[in-house]
């Protein structure tokens, strides 16, 4: 037998996903500085032997890469339930007033609240797409320890409240203080953002993308959502919105196109060309389209899924897998026949590898394999709407929900423990939401 080895934690005798797709049963996973030292099954023990500080049972249990929230919005935790049914245009009616309102106890609650929803959920890594008081924010993420992209909320034209109203300076030198504050902090990154191209001058796209280009980091956008963005760019430029970036020399691997609902055959071609990344937001983007994903996977494009923040039914990406399965097989696969058109396993890599690519961590996130990253969560198995089945990735998709994910670990630590949140005080965060929709006050 090998000399015993010492790990800082110690999965025992457990199943888990492998980068294809199975389950392999009966194995030990080893962590160790932050990454997955080794997985091995459990009968190998007289070659390899370790003891962990934390040695967990992994019986009935399927470990898993984390999910990855490609696109969310920490500024409209507190909007939840108050934009279903509403007529259209809810980002200007009541989404924005509501941002233009947040003060830094406000994002403090709201970020405490999404981390909380983020971890029970299974989700250990998100981008989120921009709002304000980021810095206070991050200090909750910091906490928390999941892993994430921050940024700006960043518009400088258009009609808004006054309390939100930026230049074209002002924005960048917002975006440039979160960046000095945030940036490698804890398991935090920072993109640059632009909100939406018809609220972003010329200016402001170019030089946002050069500071992204500058620091090495990922550029976002809200792109082609609305038909409005589109005819906007297509009256101001003669060209839609993919078309435009282009000819600004923006479109580069580095840039994060959110939502890609309304894509031209043109624009597809242009994401192709220049390896650009798509996040869909099923649920968010069925009332205003059905993306051509088929399409986008077969050009090979990296494709994330987002919840597009907790005010589009929250942020729950188990939720978002289903509804997008159905959206795809009902337009797409049932015109075809093709049950297939969008397989589990596919659905399962957008919110895993294809989430870490949308990070900046493909290669590194998204897979249990040694030398990656110890971002992994658990499904509690043995329960009566899981154990009894024939295809445990299907059933992955089809019957998991947040309330089933049991334990998360994030770059090694963890997070959750049997269902319980170990890094942030989810009794007092609770106590104070009541208190802020009772009472309309944030008490500390």
């Amino acid at each position: 037998m090998k000399e015993i080895q010492l790990c800082d934690i110690l999965i025992k005798d457990t199943s888990y996903l492998t980068e294809k797709f199975q389950v392999k049963k009966h194995q030990n996973i080893v962590i160790k500085n932050g990454r997955i030292e080794a997985i091995y099954p459990l009968s190998d023990k007289e070659e390899k032997n370790y003891t962990g500080k934390e040695e967990l049972d992994g019986r009935g249990r399927l470990w898993m890469p984390g999910l990855i929230d490609g696109h969310m919005h920490t500024g409209q935790q507190l909007l939840k339930g108050a934009v279903l049914d509403e007529l259209p245009m809810i980002w200007t009616r009541i989404m924005l007033p509501f941002e233009s309102t947040l003060t830094s106890q406000k994002m403090e609650l709201s970020a405490n609240l999404a981390a909380l929803e983020m971890i029970k959920n299974g989700t250990t890594g998100f981008v989120d797409a921009g709002s304000y008081f980021m810095e206070k924010a991050a200090e909750v993420y910091i906490k928390s320890g999941l892993r994430g992209a921050l940024s700006c909320s960043a518009m400088d034209q258009g009609n808004f409240p006054d309390s939100i109203r930026q230049t074209t300076e002002e924005v960048l030198e917002t975006e440039d203080l979160l960046w000095e504050i945030c940036a490698d902090k804890g398991n935090l990154k920072v993109f640059y953002a632009l909100r939406a191209l018809m609220n972003c001058s010329q200016e402001l796209i170019e030089r946002s993308a050069q500071k992204a280009q500058e620091r090495g980091t990922f550029l976002q956008a809200h792109m082609n959502e609305y038909p409005g963005e589109v005819n906007y760019t297509l009256e101001k430029y003669k060209l839609r919105p993919v078309e435009y970036l282009e000819s600004l020399g923006i479109l580069q691997e580095n840039f994060v196109a959110a939502h890609g609902i309304l894509l031209s055959p043109g624009e597809k071609r242009l994401l192709e060309k220049r390896n650009v990344k798509v996040v869909h937001c099923p649920f968010s983007n069925c009332g205003k389209g059905v993306p051509e994903t088929p399409d986008l996977v077969e050009r090979g494009i990296s494709i994330g899924i987002g919840t597009d923040g907790t005010a589009h039914g929250g942020l729950s990406l188990w939720n978002e897998m289903k509804i997008f399965r159905s959206v795809m097989n009902s337009t797409w696969g049932s015109r075809n026949a093709d049950p297939e058109v969008m397989p589990a396993e596919t659905i399962l890599n957008m919110v895993t590898k294809g989430g870490a690519s949308i990070l900046g961590e493909e290669g590194a996130l998204g897979v249990l394999k040694p030398d990656y990253r110890a971002d992994l969560i658990s499904i509690n198995w043995n329960q009566p709407h899981l154990l009894a089945t024939s295809n445990p990735v299907h059933t992955l998709l089809e019957c998991v929900t947040g309330g089933d994910v049991a334990d998360s670990i994030v770059e090694g630590r963890i997070l959750m423990k049997n269902r319980q949140v170990l890094t942030l005080d989810e009794e007092k965060i609770l106590w104070q939401a009541m208190q802020y929709f009772e009472k309309g006050e944030i008490s500390s």
